[in-house]
């Protein structure tokens, strides 16, 4: 997460929710109409509304249990170049290397993994803090995937 943010960078937000996915929905409509007038094409707005439901819903659901007593915080900007956006939970966090391939043969009837397969995809970059409660994600106009 040493990635500098964007020099060009003209439209920041931060907003704290409580782990409800109503909220989280309000804040991504919100994002989606920020993103809708930026660099993105359709198809890009949509994976990234894509990536940050996931990463929305895993931090409610996953880190915060559901507990609207606990916040997500939310923080994202909108540059000429990039979009970034930070998600935060108050739970333990965890270790993306222990999330099993969701392609594997084994876990192909399995629910789990396929978000941060599908956040990965459509995003950028995608990295988590050490402790695994927060998730930076980024995309870059015109590129899918991890960059190099």
């Amino acid at each position: 997460m040493n990635r500098e943010r964007d020099p060009d960078a003209h439209t920041t937000h931060a907003v704290a929710i409580p782990s409800d996915p109503a909220e989280a929905r309000r804040v991504q409509e919100a994002i989606e109409k920020l993103l809708q007038n930026g660099p993105f094409t359709d198809h890009e707005v949509f994976g990234i509304k894509l990536a940050i439901e996931e990463a929305l819903i895993n931090a409610i659901k996953h880190g915060n249990q559901m507990d609207r007593a606990k916040l997500v915080r939310i923080s994202y900007a909108l540059g000429r170049n990039l979009f970034e956006i930070h998600i935060a939970d108050e739970g333990p966090g965890f270790d993306p290397a222990d999330v099993p391939d969701p392609t594997a043969v084994e876990n192909l009837e399995r629910p789990c993994g396929r978000g941060l397969m599908l956040m990965k995809h459509y995003m950028s970059e995608v990295a988590f803090n050490p402790c695994g409660n927060v998730v930076r994600m980024c995309k870059v106009p015109g590129r899918n995937g991890q960059l190099t």
